[in-house]
């Protein structure tokens, strides 16, 4: 099978909300493809090629489109303008938590999230041990994560990821939480 000359590509991707609208009017526009309230671009559409084996850092201040354009490209946001396209798998550590359970365990929370991100219950099952010695949370696997620290979130979130073998890793600043022992292993 040929390798594409591109694990991903965003084609004029951006994406726009409308401000000043009531929740009627969001409705509207959703439905009837109405242009009520006024236009706020939190991503002016970009153009991006990235190839197997490239990185890309995306710097800039508070509010100027980081986080939109990360997921933009994971797919978890859909664009106002323009497409993307990937080759492979995709995981993304987005938003700190997002999509765990305050109730489940961190051994439940890992299992739903490494389905989510493509992995087998098997795979799962035979990884488990890495990703519990790589989140680094003793016997804190086995509490709800609601009993968890924001740090303990990000190693669980990343110790799953980094065991699915996605093809594609999309991070967004959850790096920035815990401590530089646990920074210099995620690197």
């Amino acid at each position: 099978m040929m390798q594409p000359s591109h694990f991903m590509t965003a084609t004029g991707v951006g994406k726009c909300y409308r401000r000043d609208c009531s929740p009627a009017g969001h409705v509207a526009n959703l439905l009837f493809g109405r242009q009520v309230g006024h236009p706020f671009w939190a991503l002016h559409p970009v153009d991006i090629a990235l190839g197997p084996g490239q990185a890309l850092g995306v710097v800039g201040r508070n509010g100027s489109g980081k986080s939109t354009l990360l997921q933009l490209l994971a797919g978890t946001l859909t664009p106002t303008v323009g497409h993307v396209t990937h080759a492979g798998r995709i995981a993304g550590l987005l938003e700190l938590g997002a999509g765990f359970n305050p109730d489940y365990t961190g051994r439940e929370n890992a299992a739903l999230n490494a389905t989510s991100l493509g992995m087998s219950r098997r795979d799962f099952q035979d990884r488990f041990p890495q990703i519990a010695a790589f989140a680094g949370i003793g016997d804190y696997i086995d509490r709800p994560v609601r009993e968890y620290s924001s740090g303990m979130y990000a190693r669980l979130a990343f110790a799953v990821a980094s065991h699915v073998d996605a093809d594609i890793l999309i991070v967004d600043e959850i790096l920035a939480v815990g401590d530089s022992l646990f920074q210099k292993k995620c690197h």
